[in-house]
């Protein structure tokens, strides 16, 4: 059986998964990340239990760790080097999970997507609704040979820098700036949870919280309820957008959301807060 997703829905049903994760094209990732500070690890949470076959990415390692910020994107030779050691390559349909709600596996989604590779997806529930559907699971590492060659295809539309964001700050009248992060830390009513980052937000920036576009079952919300939270928010759909949160990862949530009513361009800014919020960097700050 050949698995199939269409792209403009950048999600699949744990039903769906159930019926294609043994196809040959097919690859599961386990892209499990908890905050600093957490009890658990992602590889820990991997490690005791995960979809069998599935691999494990680790956004803090593979990330451009000569940056003194966390997971920023690598050079491409080096994603390409560290999917290959997973055993992806060209012509696989990659598969994004989480045990962890939808944080990391978004951020994986994206992070392939810049890197020109389209044929991916995130499960929309993560793993509970793999179990739910009646999943198996499995505890042991999966086998498979890394003889696939990895084709990078730089996408810079779908990533920003702080300069890109400075430049878009300063027009005022260009893209337009989601803010992921909740309302306290956006208004600045609450700390930042990474030292010497002061808080507020950007000038001019849009809030749409993460954790809003998600149900109590874990998914994603329909799309008219996702619609209805930009709208709400005061975002044009139709504008171009870049979104950001506190370090690159729930910016990625909100750009799964978009990418769901068809705007599937819009772009993340890497660094986010945990750049911008840093006192030397120059980006003005909005508090309240």
């Amino acid at each position: 059986m050949v698995a199939h997703f269409t792209p403009e829905k950048p999600v699949v049903s744990a039903e769906w998964l159930l019926s294609h994760r043994t196809a040959p094209d097919v690859r599961v990732l386990d892209c499990s990340w908890f905050m600093p500070g957490s009890p658990q690890t992602g590889k820990q949470i991997y490690d005791a239990h995960h979809i069998p076959g599935a691999r494990h990415f680790d956004i803090d390692d593979i990330a451009d760790t000569t940056i003194p910020l966390p997971h920023m994107l690598p050079p491409p030779e080096k994603f390409s080097s560290r999917v290959r050691r997973l055993g992806l390559g060209d012509g696989h349909r990659i598969i994004c999970y989480d045990q962890n709600g939808f944080l990391a596996s978004a951020r994986v989604w994206w992070m392939f997507r810049v890197m020109g590779h389209g044929d991916v997806a995130v499960l929309d529930g993560g793993f509970n609704a793999w179990r739910a559907a009646g999943g198996e699971v499995e505890d042991l590492p999966p086998h498979f040979v890394a003889d696939r060659h990895f084709t990078v295809r730089p996408r810079r539309d779908l990533v920003r820098d702080l300069d890109q964001v400075k430049q878009v700050v300063s027009s005022g009248g260009g893209a337009q700036i989601v803010d992921a992060r909740s309302g306290p830390r956006f208004r600045a009513e609450t700390p930042e949870p990474r030292p010497g980052v002061r808080g507020g937000h950007m000038p001019g920036a849009f809030n749409v919280y993460y954790g809003d576009l998600i149900g109590a079952d874990g998914r994603l919300k329909p799309e008219t309820d996702l619609r209805a939270a930009f709208t709400a928010a005061g975002v044009d759909l139709a504008r171009p957008i870049v979104n950001t949160c506190g370090s690159g990862v729930t910016a990625a949530i909100v750009a799964l959301a978009q990418a769901m009513l068809g705007h599937d361009d819009a772009a993340v800014y890497d660094g986010s807060w945990s750049e911008w919020g840093l006192p030397d960097s120059g980006g003005e700050v909005v508090t309240g």
